[in-house]
């Protein structure tokens, strides 16, 4: 006789939390409803004022509201909500045609029925205030309208995002695993107090090869005890030593990373040190050297790329000491990728999963004008990574990352050894 496995009935807290993220879903469509009302009846409005002087022969203007179209169904990132778009009779006829003009919606047009992800526009709304009164910028990138969601709205959906970062921030890290580790100090044209946000970035891949946000943290200028309280507490929380990390060599990281795990292997980020060594250089001579560079971080293996900086020390050393030493003072660090599944090595080169998500961040908060308080600051952060998180790709063969977990070896990218632990 087959078991049936009856589901534990739901706990109050489960209860609780379900009722509470219906609540905010049903802000978030209600806000949404009524962003999209106010925007459409702006434009509307806006279409018949610019052509109100034009009259037929008996003085009767030519463009005129005529009611409301049918309802219409829209679905956002948080639901379906019900539109019904201004009607406009416009009488006018086209000079060269000859045809009627008809009046067309750039907000809702006649085939849309999907608005762009509210849980992204919402945070965007409070990025441009951060004050809680100011969305006037955002309505205008988002509709076109200066009218929308009310500022006790958005200020219930900020204390919520506050809530769940604050939340993410405390969660419990033993029961995952980040065999890799991208670090990075990100500085936002978010204006607080006295100077610029700046975040503190870790994501990580989980062992099943899946990239995910490990910590997001309120920095001072990427020190190395910002580091190190950060690393620490991840490593309250349950964290495992990375296997590899890969960072900018700047950053205070480093030294936090020896502190709290010595055992974790270090890459530097290959787009941050093109960037030094090309700094250190003419411009006359960056063709040649970025082509010399290529060289070492895209050779087939780590034996070429060994190879290739030595090319690149005898080509540029004798004029351009200092230059070639960026390269050679940390070549152990800048190589260590190849110790690695090939498969993975476009990944552990760069820091860019954390320079593509937030060059999105960049660029929308750079109108951002204060002052507003850094948990505003970080939750607004929060949210938008959390909306590009459910759009990030898991590495290449993530088959691998347990393995190399396990303690499994790889030569010229090529898995070649297992231990007992992988074997087992």
């Amino acid at each position: 006789m087959p078991l049936t496995v009856v589901p534990d009935p739901p706990s109050d807290d489960s209860r609780l939390a379900s009722d509470s993220a219906a609540l905010i879903d049903q802000i978030v469509r209600e806000g949404a409803r009524r962003m999209l009302a106010a925007a459409l009846q702006a434009e509307a409005d806006a279409y018949i004022a610019q052509f109100a002087d034009e009259r037929d022969v008996n003085g009767r203007r030519l463009v005129v509201r005529n009611g409301s179209h049918a309802p219409r169904e829209v679905l956002t990132a948080a639901g379906a909500i019900v539109v019904r778009a201004p009607r406009i009779n416009d009488k006018r006829t086209d000079l060269v045609t000859g045809e009627r003009r008809r009046f067309a919606s750039s907000i809702l047009p006649p085939w849309c029925r999907k608005t762009p992800k509210v849980s992204e526009v919402l945070p965007l709304l409070y990025l441009h205030g951060l004050s809680s009164g100011d969305f006037v910028p955002a309505l205008g990138q988002f509709l076109g309208s200066t009218s929308g969601l009310s500022a006790s709205v958005i200020t219930k959906l900020a204390e919520q995002w506050k809530a769940e970062q604050r939340a993410f921030a405390t969660r419990d890290l033993s029961g995952v695993d980040y065999v890799y580790l991208w670090a990075d100090g990100i500085h936002v044209n978010v204006r607080l107090e006295e100077e610029r946000l700046c975040l503190l970035v870790m994501i990580g891949v989980r062992s099943d090869g899946r990239k995910e946000l490990v910590a997001l943290a309120d920095g001072y200028r990427e020190s190395t005890e910002s580091w190190a309280d950060l690393l620490r507490d991840c490593k309250r929380r349950g964290m495992r030593a990375p296997m590899l990390a890969v960072a900018d060599g700047a950053l205070g990281f480093w030294g936090a990373l020896g502190e709290v795990f010595p055992q974790t292997r270090a890459q530097r980020c290959w787009f941050h040190k093109i960037a030094n060594v090309l700094g250190a250089l003419p411009k006359s001579a960056h063709p040649g050297a970025k082509k010399a560079l290529a060289e070492i971080w895209n050779a087939e293996d780590k034996e070429h790329a060994e190879a290739a900086v030595a090319a690149f020390q005898d080509a540029y050393g004798a004029k351009y000491g200092k230059a070639v030493a960026k390269v050679t003072d940390d070549v152990d660090e800048l190589l260590a990728f190849y110790d690695f599944p090939a498969e993975h090595w476009i990944h552990l080169r760069t820091t860019n999963p954390i320079e593509s998500t937030f060059a999105t961040v960049r660029h929308r908060t750079k109108v951002t004008e204060g002052p507003g308080s850094r948990a505003a600051g970080l939750a607004m952060a929060f949210k938008l990574i959390e909306s590009a998180q459910a759009r990030w790709r898991s590495v290449n063969a993530p088959h691998l990352v347990a393995l190399v977990r396990a303690g499994a070896r790889f030569e010229r990218g090529v898995l070649i050894e297992r231990d007992e632990a992988s074997a087992a």
